[in-house]
């Protein structure tokens, strides 16, 4: 009787160590960003840039570095350069719905802060989330000696989204 007694009181002790990891990582997705800088010429940067993504309900997860967040380029690769596709890739909360609307930043530091970005495509999927890709063109500077001489770009797809299949789709296909 001592012995089960015992061997429960493992079990309860090893659950409450592992089902709150096990319930907060049923949360979690896995979110990969790619972002292709212009071939403008100066159109690299060595800023820092940050990535905050939303879906139609306002729920968002927002990255203040991301190559400190999840650069996947390797340590001696240099982010943000003119011509370049960077990828990075990390956990975060999942969103209520699929993303459809971003806000990108730069911070101005570094030799020369203006940067030229065509685009960010965003994939994010997790145990108990649909996949959901989304690409989100942007085309811009993001200078303070270039017009629209701004730091911050937003994106919003999520009203088009809704008229053009009654909601934002969530989809993942090659």
């Amino acid at each position: 009787m001592e012995a089960k007694r015992l061997g429960f009181a493992k079990i309860a002790i090893f659950l409450s160590f592992t089902l709150p990891v096990i319930i907060t990582s049923s949360d979690e997705c896995v979110h990969a960003v790619c972002i292709r800088t212009g071939s403008i010429i100066l159109g690299g940067t060595e800023s820092t840039i940050s990535l905050a993504l939303f879906d139609q309900y306002g729920t968002g997860l927002n990255i203040s570095d991301l190559s400190s967040w999840g650069g996947l380029m390797g340590p001696d690769h240099s982010y943000f350069d003119r011509s370049t596709l960077d990828i990075f890739s990390g956990s975060g909360p999942c969103l209520s719905g699929p993303i459809c609307s971003m806000r990108l930043s730069s911070d101005g530091s570094g030799p020369h802060h203006g940067w030229y970005c065509n685009y960010v495509e965003v994939t994010s999927t997790g145990a108990y989330a649909p996949c959901n890709r989304r690409l989100l063109t942007v085309e811009k500077w993001l200078a303070l000696d270039t017009p629209p001489y701004e730091l911050t770009t937003t994106r919003d797809d999520c009203l088009y989204a809704q008229r053009q299949h009654g909601s934002p789709r969530s989809v993942c296909m090659p």
